[in-house]
């Protein structure tokens, strides 16, 4: 679904932000996109919408060239910015006006999704708050049932009921043909989701694994000072130290959060 290989970008007057970036992704799994402030995470999710275009090498979205913006890519893509706009206008008449552009769109989801996020149609998108927006671009996105949805920082904004609903519904709400991109710092709120990590670092990619590759290699497991010498990378926290170790007796469940830490400081799982 998307291929990139060897390319490169750079923002006017600036330095290099990619350079022989290479990565495939197949439908069928919620990728995490991952990497410090400045790596280029959002950048890269604007080249694959069509809204930053590479100075040189391959990208290809469902084989289609982003920079074309060709219908028939963007009716088959939702991207769910960071930061966004709402006219002053009705839900129900902001979905009227856009549900037409998505072939694929399901009005029986978006109703259900309105009513677990608790959110009437007739509300003016411009006075409902920023986490009631957020939800609504969440349920809208969803609802065009796109085969690539790419979300910035989708939980930003909302409260923690609202997290773990959106987890719930999320998980409920995929084909195997749709492919899920997120791009966060607050993984903590999507660790659970999802199914395969990719690591931007200094420009490339550094890590892309699955979750199973993982946790086929290295256990998590809490631990005393006495366990630092057979782990792989560790952090202090109260009570003791969070460990990544080698997989050896059985697997974990992922500390992304740590696994992020140990990966961008040079560790490997093997």
């Amino acid at each position: 679904m998307i291929q990139i290989k060897d390319l490169h970008f750079a923002y006017p007057r600036q330095q290099a932000l990619f350079s022989n970036l290479s990565v495939h992704l197949e439908p069928g799994s919620i990728t995490g996109l991952l990497g410090k402030n400045g790596a280029g995470k959002t950048s890269l999710l604007k080249l694959l919408t069509g809204l930053l275009h590479p100075i040189s090498g391959e990208l290809s979205v469902m084989n289609h060239s982003p920079r074309k913006r060709e219908v028939s890519m963007l009716n088959d893509i939702f991207f769910v910015p960071e930061e966004f706009y709402f006219p002053g206008t009705s839900i129900r008449n902001y979905f009227r006006a856009h549900a037409p552009f998505y072939p694929r769109f399901d009005i029986v989801m978006l109703e259900r999704i309105l009513r677990e996020f608790e959110l009437s149609d007739d509300k003016n998108l411009q006075r409902l708050s920023h986490g009631q927006k957020k939800k609504f671009l969440i349920a809208f996105a969803l609802s065009t049932r796109c085969r690539l949805l790419v979300l910035d920082e989708p939980t930003n904004g909302l409260d923690i009921p609202s997290k773990a609903l959106f987890r719930k519904i999320l998980a409920g709400s995929l084909d195997e043909d749709q492919l899920v991109v997120i791009s966060t710092h607050q993984v903590k709120d999507v660790e659970n989701l999802i199914d395969k990590i990719i690591i931007l670092d200094n420009g490339e990619v550094i890590f892309h694994h699955t979750i199973q590759e993982i946790s086929q290699k290295v256990s998590f497991i809490s631990g005393t000072s006495d366990d630092r010498a057979e782990a792989i990378y560790s952090e202090a926290v109260p009570g003791g130290y969070r460990l990544m170790v080698p997989n050896i007796l059985e697997e974990t469940e992922v500390d992304i959060e740590l696994l992020f830490n140990a990966i961008t400081n040079g560790h490997k799982i093997g």
